[in-house]
């Protein structure tokens, strides 16, 4: 079962400590992977999106007007979401990633606009898999 989004129903853009708030002790994991996206791969912008009130909000993290990665909070975790065009999906499987993170690949969605890959993060050990992804992202 899917994990809701944490701001179901919000009109307004959730604030810093509301998204603290809603992500509890996985809050940390949530700036780490900012933190390292910025600092390590130079991917500053930020935008916060809601395409209604009833699928809640989530932050999309861009470089040069290029979405990198979607971070959705939810109850307790988050939800890292990438659009892998066919290079990345290659290069994911060239790499060194984790083999749920392949599962995910292999198991997501294709679109036009490329393949749709969703990771929960719950915790420390799922961060390494979204930033190898992230990193690929960007190379690719």
């Amino acid at each position: 079962m899917d994990v809701p989004n944490a701001f179901v129903g919000y009109t307004n853009k959730p604030s810093s400590k509301e998204v603290v708030e809603a992500l509890g002790p996985n809050s940390e994991f949530w700036e780490q992977i900012v933190t390292w996206l910025a600092t390590e791969k130079g991917v500053t912008e930020q935008e916060w999106k809601s395409g209604s009130p009833k699928y809640g909000w989530s932050l999309r993290l861009k470089t040069h007007g290029r979405t990198i990665i979607y971070l959705a909070p939810c109850a307790g975790c988050f939800r890292a979401s990438f659009v892998l065009g066919d290079r990345a999906v290659a290069a994911a499987h060239q790499g060194s990633l984790p083999k749920s993170v392949i599962k995910a690949i292999d198991e997501a969605p294709r679109f036009s606009e490329g393949t749709g890959v969703r990771l929960m993060v719950k915790g420390q050990k799922d961060v390494p898999g979204v930033r190898k992804l992230a990193a690929i992202k960007l190379a690719n």
